[in-house]
């Protein structure tokens, strides 16, 4: 991934310098990865992995909101987004930080719609056009990066692919951020389980999205990762699947709605 904290803990700048390398990044943080280079996944994205990401209420993260030195040059990342819009290059990144933490502390997935930027609030989101063909995407931008003065925001593989462009590594774009004041719908998750080792709790969401048909979320927290199911739009659907969870051993699975 592509992320880092300003004005941070020896940890934090850890976290910072390991997010933030991109397809094609000549920096290599490979101590920190398993992979030394990046690398597309060894499949394509499915139809449900591309859909957008649906805009919900955030908490902004404190920590990721101050001013950050990367490479010897410091950002100031903003506070409201309201109104954002910007065209530059975009790259992607893939297996190497799949997996990985990104700057707010969520976990990196290159086949969900997220991205990274050097400066927009995070979490937020933003609509991404490949101005060559004219297809978009909105992903969450949950990440630093990339940290590269020729490039505007790093996607997630699914994004590049649904855009047209990962078999290029980079492509021209236009951002604008997408607000609450964009969407009236109220989403239902569920959260299905928690737990501490996160590559059960990515199994786990591997097999949910495959027999629910319905995009996972992991969040972590104090060292437990825990698993959401959704969002889902209709009230009555969501309620109908915590039911099938709940006879399907998840006697705990519960629902959390966006305010």
């Amino acid at each position: 991934m592509h992320s880092l904290v300003k004005l941070i803990s020896l940890s934090s700048l850890m976290l910072l310098l390991a997010a933030c390398s991109s397809s094609g990044s000549k920096t290599d943080h490979s101590s920190r990865y398993s992979m030394r280079h990046d690398a597309a996944p060894l499949r394509v994205p499915t139809e449900l992995e591309m859909q957008d990401a649906v805009v919900v209420p955030v908490t902004k993260s404190a920590s990721a909101g101050r001013p950050y030195t990367v490479l010897g040059k410091s950002y100031t990342p903003m506070l409201d987004e309201t109104g954002y819009t910007e065209a530059g290059i975009a790259s992607w990144y893939g297996r190497k930080f799949h997996g990985y933490h990104t700057s707010n502390g969520e976990v990196y997935d290159m086949f969900a719609m997220t991205a990274a930027h050097k400066t927009l609030p995070l979490p937020s989101f933003v609509k991404v056009t490949n101005t060559s063909n004219g297809k978009s995407v909105i992903v969450r931008v949950n990440d630093r990066g990339p940290f590269h003065d020729d490039r505007l925001i790093d996607l997630s593989y699914a994004a590049a692919y649904k855009l047209g462009y990962y078999h290029h590594g980079t492509a021209k774009v236009k951002l604008e951020a997408v607000t609450m004041a964009d969407s009236t719908v109220r989403l239902s998750y569920i959260q299905v389980a928690a737990g501490s080792t996160l590559k059960n709790i990515e199994a786990l969401a591997y097999t949910l999205r495959q027999q629910y048909q319905l995009p996972t979320n992991i969040v972590e927290k104090d060292a437990i990762y825990r698993l959401r199911l959704g969002p889902i739009r209709d009230a009555e659907q969501a309620q109908q699947v915590l039911e099938k969870l709940k006879l399907d051993q998840f006697q705990n699975a519960f629902l959390l709605y966006s305010e």
